[in-house]
């Protein structure tokens, strides 16, 4: 009698088990569909090796991703995400959907936050085999993040993103390059959206802010002569915020010099 019973607690509490599984399981599904909570479907794959040495420069105008913050979480955008430049620096949630090569842990698919920093460009050549073709949303992560949501063999997988706010420790970064005629400056490390779609500048002998153009990526360039004055930015993002940094270049400043200015609020 105890016996039955015994046997009756077990498959109880199996069934039980069975159950929250089932119900975490369409949960997960459920709160992971393309169009809920800003989330969209696209596909990803990666490239170099799991040093991250090939995703270093790009298209963005990046150079050393480990010393400008951003290591090994970034990502390429296909052309249709790219936007000419315009979305560099954005930030993105992203996770593996819908197969059977994803990561999981307790049932669910692992999420990775990621920088875009590069182009995976188009080839048209190959209309058909071409994944950054426009015009697919397409991601191409460097290894480790494909891998931290992935199966290394499964090369590419369907894949839900969302934009996020970026996490960026300290201030807006700026390194001065060019020459006396011309001035470039990049601006990396950009908190809340990421993607900056304003510059201006200010000399410490200007009366005025100057207007920056977008050079390409996140390198914004100006024909003012100011080798010789300190400079101010002003950094406005795609949401409208805008973050100014006052006298943050001193007047001694040189070509290929980084200096830190106030963060997005």
């Amino acid at each position: 009698m105890e016996s039955s019973k015994c046997r009756k607690s077990a498959k109880l509490e199996a069934l039980t088990l069975l159950l929250v599984a089932l119900i975490q399981f369409f949960c997960t599904i459920n709160a992971q569909q393309p169009g809920e909570d800003g989330w969209e479907s696209a596909h990803a794959t990666f490239y170099g090796d799991m040093t991250g040495n090939d995703t270093m420069q790009g298209a963005c105008g990046y150079g050393d991703l480990f010393q400008q913050g951003y290591g090994l979480e970034t990502t390429a955008l296909s052309v249709a995400l790219f936007n000419d430049g315009r979305a560099c620096g954005g930030c993105y949630q992203i996770m593996c959907y819908n197969t059977t090569w994803c990561v999981q842990k307790n049932n669910a698919p692992l999420s990775i936050h990621v920088t875009a920093t590069n182009l995976c460009p188009a080839n048209y050549s190959k209309p058909n085999e071409n994944w950054c073709n426009p015009p697919l949303k397409h991601f191409d992560l460097s290894q480790p993040m494909f891998r931290t949501i992935a199966e290394y063999k499964a090369g590419i997988v369907p894949v839900l993103y969302r934009r996020v706010q970026c996490a960026k420790k300290g201030g807006i970064k700026f390194e001065i390059k060019g020459n006396p005629w011309w001035i470039s400056v990049l601006v990396y490390n950009v908190g809340g959206v990421g993607v900056v779609k304003d510059v201006k500048v200010k000399g410490s002998n200007t009366s005025s802010w100057l207007p920056m153009d977008r050079k390409w990526g996140q390198i914004w360039v100006t024909e003012a002569r100011l080798v010789g004055q300190g400079m101010s930015f002003q950094v406005t993002t795609t949401d409208g915020k805008m973050a100014q940094s006052d006298n943050v270049v001193p007047s001694n400043w040189k070509f290929g010099d980084n200096y830190e200015g106030k963060q997005i609020k």
